[in-house]
C-alpha cells in the first residue's frame, strides 16, 4: 500500500511540472503568453481617401458644373448661394457640398467676431477660415468689416517690399512675438519689441522709410496700427 501511495504521489508531482512548464512556468498568466497584435495596423490615410471635396480656395483645375446644373438634391438655392457657387464647383461634387464649407466659413467669422473682431480678422488674415474673402462677399456680407480689415493687414512671416507705416500685431497674449525691418542691404532697420510687453499690451511694429522686408515670428498677423 505504502509503494502505491509514494508512487502516485511521484507522478502526481511530474502532472504539476509539465503543468507549470506547458503554462510558462515563470509566473505569467495565460494571458500574457498569448501572441500580442502588431503595435500598429495599417490604417488608411485620410489624405488618401478619394473623392475628398477640393478646397474652396483654389481654383478649378478641370471642368466645373455649369450655372444651369447648380441644383441641390432638394429644395433650391437662394440667389446669393448661386453667385457664391458660379463657376466654381468641380463637375463630379455636389454642389451643396461645395455651398456647406461657405457658410461654416461664414459661421465661424461670426462667431470669432461677436467674441473679438481682432480674432475674426486675424483668422482671415492668416488663412484659417477657408475661402473666406468668397465667403463673405456671398454669403454673409454683414461680415464685410471683418474682411475689409484683413485686406489691409498681412500675416507673420516675411514680406517683402512692406508698406512704410505702424502696425499692430493680433498675437496672442503672452505669446512670444519679434519682429525685424532690414534694407536692400540687409541691415536691420528696426526691430522689436524693445522691451518685454505686460499682459494686455499691445505690440507694435514701426515700418521705416525704404525697408525691403519685415519678417515676423510668434505675432500670427498684423494690421495698421
Amino acid at each position: 500500500m505504502y509503494r502505491r501511495s509514494a508512487a502516485a504521489a511521484v507522478l502526481l508531482a511530474a502532472a504539476l511540472t509539465l503543468t507549470a512548464c506547458s503554462s510558462g512556468g515563470d509566473g505569467r498568466s495565460d494571458e500574457a503568453a498569448k501572441p500580442k497584435p502588431p503595435a500598429s495596423s495599417p490604417v488608411p490615410d485620410p489624405a488618401d481617401a478619394t473623392g475628398t471635396p477640393p478646397s474652396p480656395d483654389a481654383k478649378p483645375t478641370g471642368p466645373v458644373l455649369p450655372d444651369a446644373k447648380l441644383t441641390p438634391k432638394t429644395g433650391s438655392f437662394t440667389d446669393k448661394e448661386r453667385k457664391y457657387l458660379s463657376g466654381r464647383v468641380p463637375e463630379k461634387m455636389d454642389p451643396a457640398a461645395f455651398l456647406q464649407t461657405g457658410q461654416e466659413s461664414c459661421q465661424r467669422v461670426e462667431r470669432t467676431a461677436k467674441r473679438d473682431k481682432d480674432a475674426a480678422t486675424g483668422a482671415v488674415i492668416a488663412g484659417e477660415i477657408p475661402d473666406a474673402t468668397n465667403a463673405i462677399n456671398h454669403l454673409c456680407p454683414e461680415q464685410k468689416p471683418i474682411l475689409a480689415a484683413a485686406e489691409k493687414g498681412f500675416p507673420d512671416g516675411t514680406r517683402p517690399a512692406p508698406a512704410q507705416g505702424t502696425y499692430r500685431a493680433l498675437t496672442a497674449q503672452g505669446a512670444a512675438c519679434t519682429w525685424q525691418a532690414k534694407g536692400k542691404d540687409g541691415a536691420v532697420l528696426a526691430s522689436g519689441p524693445e522691451t518685454a510687453p505686460k499682459p494686455g499690451d499691445k505690440i507694435t511694429a514701426t515700418v521705416p522709410a525704404g525697408a525691403a522686408e519685415f519678417t515676423s515670428t510668434g505675432c500670427y498677423a498684423w494690421i495698421p496700427a
